[in-house]
């Protein structure tokens, strides 16, 4: 497996509550921008995937809150596919700031459907593209990205 896909992120005065650290609820916004930008890596943005008919909503998430990141940390969101099968398509997700410090652990559960919201297969390039990417079985963590 290749190293995760890295997005990096400052955290804006915006995204913070006034306790000095990110809501909680906007860390959901941080993975989807990593998720789109390792989408785009892939072979073409969101919009190029919706236009294929097949949008990928998310139909769960879990995510473990370990340490608040704050206004104007760097941010790095490390993004990787945990299950490529059929119409599914789940991500792991890693945030840590620049410190090293682990800020969130998360994974995201999505169905692909048509635009009309159809359940529908993951295009067969995009499958195989993540299925390269996803971790061995036996895997017991991913690799930080740099």
């Amino acid at each position: 497996m290749a190293d995760p896909f890295c997005h990096y992120h400052r955290v804006t005065y915006a995204e913070c509550t006034v306790g000095d650290h990110v809501y909680h609820a906007r860390y959901l916004d941080l993975l989807e921008a990593a998720r789109g930008e390792f989408l785009r890596g892939l072979g073409g943005p969101v919009a190029f995937w919706q236009a294929q008919d097949a949008i990928f909503p998310v139909i769960e998430a879990r995510l473990r809150y370990h340490f608040p990141a704050r206004y104007d940390d760097w941010l790095a969101i490390e993004v990787w596919p945990t299950l490529v099968r059929g119409v599914r398509v789940n991500f792991g997700h890693r945030i840590r700031n620049e410190a090293g410090r682990l800020i969130l652990e998360a994974e995201t559960f999505h169905a692909c459907t048509s635009v009309a919201e159809k359940p529908r297969r993951l295009p067969a390039e995009l499958a195989a593209k993540l299925a390269e990417l996803r971790p061995p079985a036996q895997a017991v963590a991913v690799p930080a990205c740099a």
